[in-house]
C-alpha cells in the first residue's frame, strides 16, 4: 500500500464553504430556537479539516435523543425530503437541493449515553470528531473548538486509521471495507490494532447488504492506485469475503503464455490497467469518458477496473486439457454469465450490468484484431459497433490483460504490435468523437416502399448492412444505398 499522507498545521477552527454554511446556519438557528444540542460529527468534519469538498455534501449530526422528532420539524422548516432510516436507533435523513447541489443531512440519537461514548463507537478516530452547532456564532468560521476525546486530530495529522473500541467491526462489518476505502482515498495507513480486529471480523462481511459492499468497493476502484489496496485486501482475505465468487480463480494454472494463475493474473491486470491509464492523464476526451457517472455517482473508471478484475472469471469452468495443452475455450461467454450474476447480487444498474457484460465478453476481441498485419475499415467498424460505448473500455482492459501476461511463449515484438493496434483503435475513437455522426441515407419506410417489403427484423438487418457500407466509404448517396439494399434483398430471395 502507498505510504501515508502527512497532515501538518491543520487550522482549527477551519473555514466551511459558503454554500454549506447556509445549510449549517439553518440547522444551527433551528437547534437554538428549540433549545436542542446538535453536534456535527463524522466524515464531513474530517473532510473540512482536510480541505476536501464533495460535489454533493453529506453531513452527519448527533443528538442525545429525539432525532426523529427534531429532524421532522426541521424538514418542514427547510422544505426538503424526509427518509426514516432506522426508527429503533433514531436515524433519519433529510435531502435538500440548494444552489445546484444535493445536500444529505443525517440525524441520529447517541449510540451511547454520552457524546464521548457515541464517538468511541464510531468506526475510526479520524471520524470520531464533533462540533456543537449551538455554540457557533456563524457556521462560516466556527469559533468553537473541535471535540476530540479519542485523539482523532492527531491521527488525522499523521494519516493513521485507528479505532477507539475493539467492537467497531463487530457492530458493523462494513467498516472493514470503509477502512480500505478511506485508506485508498486519503492515503491513510490502517493501524496494527485496527488490522488485528479487522481480520477477526472479516467473515461477518457476508452478512452486510450487497449494496453497501458495492459502494465501498467502487470508492476503492475509483482511486488511481486501487490495485495496491485490492492486493492488501486479498492478503487479509477481505476481498474474498466481499466478493466470494473470485475464489474459483485462485490457484487455477494457465498455459505457457501466462506466468501467473488466473487470480493473480486478474489482480495484475488491474495494476497494469492503471499504468496504462497514465498515458491518457492529460487527454480530456478519455478522462471525460472514464469519469462519466453511470449510476448513483459510480463512474466508468471504477466499472472498468471491476471488469478487469473479473475478465477471466469464466476460465475455471471452461478449463480443458486437449492434446497435452490447457485450453479455456468459451471462457469469455462463461465469464459474462458469472459477471452478470455478480452484478445482479451487487444491485448494479442495468446499464452497469450491460457494460460489464460487454467488457468480459469482448475482452479477447482486440487481441484477435492484433493478429492481423493490417486492420480493415470494416473490421474497425464492426468492433466499435459490437462493443458500443464500451469500445474504449475493452481496449484499455486488453492493454492491461496483455501486459499482465508474461509466460515463456510471449514475445516483446507481439506485445508491441498488440499495443500499437490497441492504441491505434483508441486514436480512431478519439478522431471519430470530433467528427459529426454520419447521417442515415435511407430508413425503413424507404425499403418498404421501394421493395414492397413487410415490416420485419429483415428491415433492421438491411439498414445495419447499409450503415456498415456507409461507414467504410462504399456507399455515399441515397441512390447508392438503395442499390446496395437491392442487392441484399435479391441475395436473400435466392436463399433456400
Amino acid at each position: 500500500m502507498r505510504p501515508s499522507r502527512t497532515f501538518k498545521n491543520i487550522p482549527l477552527p477551519c473555514a466551511i464553504p459558503q454554500d454549506d454554511s447556509v445549510i449549517l446556519d439553518t440547522v444551527r438557528r433551528f437547534s437554538a430556537a428549540h433549545k436542542a444540542k446538535v453536534y456535527m460529527v463524522g466524515g464531513y468534519l474530517r473532510d473540512i479539516l482536510l480541505k476536501r469538498q464533495k460535489i454533493n455534501p453529506d453531513m452527519d449530526f448527533a443528538l442525545q435523543k429525539g432525532s426523529i422528532h427534531f429532524a421532522r420539524a426541521l424538514c418542514r422548516r427547510m422544505k426538503c425530503g424526509f427518509v426514516l432510516l432506522d426508527k429503533e436507533r433514531g436515524i433519519v435523513r433529510l435531502v435538500k437541493k440548494f444552489k445546484g447541489k444535493i445536500y444529505t443531512l443525517d440525524f441520529a440519537d447517541f449510540r451511547g449515553r454520552t457524546l464521548e461514548e457515541d464517538l468511541r463507537l464510531r468506526d475510526f478516530t479520524v471520524n470520531a470528531l464533533a462540533l456543537e452547532l449551538g455554540g457557533l456564532k456563524r457556521a462560516r468560521a466556527p469559533e468553537s473548538g473541535i471535540i476530540d476525546p479519542h485523539g482523532g486530530l492527531d491521527d488525522l495529522r499523521r494519516g493513521v486509521l485507528k479505532i477507539a473500541d475493539k467492537t467497531v467491526f463487530d457492530d458493523d462489518p462494513l467498516r472493514i471495507l470503509r477502512g480500505f476505502s478511506l485508506s485508498a482515498i486519503f492515503g491513510f495507513v490502517i493501524d496494527k490494532d485496527a488490522l488485528k480486529y479487522l481480520k477477526l471480523a472479516r467473515d461477518k462481511l457476508g452478512a452486510v447488504s450487497p449494496e453497501r459492499v458495492r459502494d465501498e468497493l467502487f470508492k476503492i476502484l475509483d482511486t488511481p492506485h486501487s490495485a495496491s489496496y485490492l492486493e492488501e485486501m486479498d492478503k487479509l482475505r477481505v476481498l474474498s469475503a466481499a466478493l466470494p465468487e473470485i475464489e474459483v480463480m485462485r490457484g487455477v494454472k494457465q498455459g505457457p503464455y501466462h506466468h501467473l494463475d488466473v487470480w493473480r493474473h486478474s489482480l495484475e491486470t488491474v495494476r497494469q490497467l492503471e499504468e496504462a491509464l497514465k498515458r491518457f492523464a492529460g487527454n480530456s476526451v478519455v478522462q471525460a469518458y472514464l469519469n462519466e457517472e453511470i449510476c448513483d455517482g459510480r463512474k466508468r473508471r471504477a466499472l472498468l477496473k471491476l471488469g478487469a478484475l473479473l475478465h477471466d472469471i469464466g476460465k475455471p469452468a471452461s478449463k480443458r486439457r486437449e492434446k497435452g495443452r490447457t485450453k479455456f475455450h468459451g471462457h469469455e461467454r462463461a465469464g459474462m454469465l458469472i459477471t452478470r450474476a455478480i452484478s445482479g447480487r451487487l444491485k448494479l444498474s442495468n446499464e452497469e450490468i450491460n457494460s460489464l457484460r460487454k467488457m468480459v465478453f469482448w475482452h479477447l476481441r482486440p487481441g484477435y484484431l492484433a493478429d492481423n498485419e493490417e486492420i480493415t475499415p470494416r473490421a474497425k467498424f464492426r468492433y466499435f459497433r459490437d462493443t458500443g460505448r464500451e469500445g474504449v473500455s475493452v481496449l484499455l482492459l486488453s492493454i492491461g490483460d496483455q501486459r499482465a501476461t508474461r509466460g515463456p511463449l510471449t514475445s516483446e515484438s507481439e506485445r508491441r504490435h498488440h499495443e500499437k493496434v490497441v492504441f491505434g483503435l483508441i486514436s480512431e475513437y478519439l478522431r471519430r468523437k470530433k467528427e459529426k455522426p454520419l447521417r442515415r441515407l435511407i430508413n425503413g419506410d424507404d425499403l418498404i416502399k421501394k421493395f414492397h417489403l413487410a415490416s420485419s427484423p429483415f428491415i433492421g438487418e438491411i439498414l445495419k448492412d447499409i450503415e456498415e457500407l456507409q461507414a467504410i466509404g462504399k456507399v455515399r448517396t441515397k441512390k447508392q444505398a438503395l442499390a446496395a439494399a437491392r442487392d441484399i434483398v435479391l441475395k436473400a430471395s435466392r436463399r433456400p
